[in-house]
């Protein structure tokens, strides 16, 4: 029996008991992300979360958007040390300095791999063939943490200067951006996303 939210829709296990999870995991989680923006947007949220519940980044990811510039690559690969401090001094976010950091690494490291490449999304769509690989889970304890296919990307990523971008990391990425389908089965999303 699938466990259930009191819509009594069968839904994975981890989003069961706070409305900010259970929408995540409706309307989010698993939904294919082709847009580089939205990508790099979403690969700076997931290097923050490192360390923490993904809870914690979803409460403040509004925030981040704000502090971020709405995570414009071309305004963040470009940030001084006054809007460092000013990140470092903002409580709508996790105020890690390496993780500051980093999103400003990661943007000019993204600029420069788009001008290479001519797409970030094609770039990080190849670890997977270009299409989502639909797992096959009935609970979550076969759920690996890290694949062949994330260790790649984390690879790729750290040789082009992408920090904060380990295989779990890039995983949990994965998953986000409908890479790969996890949710279980029985999760009425598994069937929409399939």
């Amino acid at each position: 029996m699938p466990p259930v939210s009191a819509d009594d829709k069968p839904r994975c296990a981890w989003c069961l008991g706070s409305e900010i999870y259970i929408r995540y995991h409706d309307e989010d989680w698993g939904v294919p992300e082709r847009d580089d923006q939205r990508l790099f947007a979403k690969l700076i949220l997931d290097g923050a979360q490192a360390g923490l519940s993904w809870i914690t980044i979803l409460k403040k990811r509004d925030s981040y958007y704000r502090a971020f510039d709405g995570f414009d690559p071309e305004k963040m690969a470009h940030y001084n040390e006054k809007k460092v401090a000013a990140l470092l001094a903002d409580p709508g976010i996790i105020r890690n300095r390496l993780k500051v950091a980093a999103a400003i690494t990661n943007a000019q490291s993204y600029l420069k791999l788009r001008e290479e490449e001519g797409s970030f999304s094609d770039f990080l769509w190849q670890f997977v063939g270009g299409r989502t690989k639909h797992n096959n889970w009935n609970d979550a304890t076969g759920i690996p943490a890290s694949t062949p296919e994330s260790d790649a990307m984390s690879k790729a990523l750290r040789q082009r200067g992408f920090k904060f971008v380990g295989s779990t990391i890039c995983y949990a990425f994965m998953q986000a951006v409908g890479m790969v389908n996890d949710h279980r089965e029985d999760c009425f999303r598994y069937r929409e996303l399939r």
